[in-house]
């Protein structure tokens, strides 16, 4: 009977090596799982709707104090509520659109200063060009505006000042007022030409700040002496030239869109 015993002893010891180890399956499992969950967040990274994209941008922008305004998204590289004529079918911001805008506010700027120095009889005492920087106004040729080795202003030029101060006044962007000189040493009681160029640019700044009303945080003031000609050589012509004010209205939109005003203005003979 121990026989018998061990006989069925050794018979299921064989049974229970007959079955195989599964456990292996789980982890095996496991790991396809994982390596499934990263090629769907690979494929979905790779495929990003531009759309949807924007949305969660603006959303996130708007979280996070951009507030968006009805009839516009908030443009979040420069915090700034865009217009959805100024966005493309997939709604991402048109920088060319946006260039387009800001040309035609600066060309508007220009129609309405020449309109008002025409209706004083002023309008050959100015010359005006677009470019990236915004709208330059040239006070052109110095003893217009100046006396002699002076920074007073002269009678017209306070005309003229009038005239681009009561425009300047409606908008709000930034003016930056620009002091040019000829090569010619100045004379006493200027010790040089950057002090002659300094003293005539802060002169039109404080008239435009103290007569016009334009807020002084808006407005500066620099001396260029003469190291930006516009003209070449001795001639009287080129002399006077180079003796002069800009008033320069900056524009306000970031440098992708700014870039592309040149060859706006370029094209409407502006620039």
């Amino acid at each position: 009977m121990s026989t018998a015993r061990r006989a069925r002893g050794r018979g299921h010891a064989d049974d229970s090596h007959d079955e195989p180890d599964e456990r292996w399956a789980v982890s095996y499992a496991d790991m396809v799982t994982v390596l499934m969950c990263l090629f769907i967040v690979l494929f979905a990274v790779s495929n990003v709707d531009a759309t949807k994209f924007e949305l969660l941008a603006n959303s996130l922008a708007t979280g996070f104090g951009q507030e968006e305004k009805p009839g516009g998204a908030a443009d979040t590289a420069e915090g700034v509520v865009v217009p959805p004529e100024l966005r493309d079918d997939d709604g991402v911001i048109d920088l060319q659109a946006r260039a387009n805008a800001e040309y035609e506010s600066l060309e508007d700027l220009r129609n309405r200063m020449l309109q008002a120095l025409t209706a004083q009889g002023l309008q050959n005492t100015v010359s005006f060009v677009i470019d990236e920087r915004g709208l330059r106004v040239g006070l052109v040729g110095a003893e217009t505006f100046f006396g002699d080795n002076s920074t007073a202003l002269s009678g017209k030029a306070d005309a003229v000042l009038d005239s681009i101060g009561d425009v300047l006044t409606s908008v709000d962007n930034q003016v930056s007022i620009e002091g040019h000189a000829d090569h010619r040493v100045s004379a006493y009681p200027f010790a040089t030409n950057w002090e002659l160029s300094g003293g005539r640019a802060t002169q039109v700044a404080r008239f435009l700040v103290e007569h016009e009303g334009i807020a002084g945080a808006r407005v500066k003031a620099t001396a260029f002496s003469d190291t930006r000609p516009i003209a070449q050589g001795d001639a009287p012509e080129a002399l006077a030239s180079n003796r002069r004010v800009d008033i320069v209205v900056e524009s306000s939109e970031e440098d992708q869109v700014r870039a592309l005003i040149p060859a706006l203005a370029s094209a409407a003979g502006t620039g």
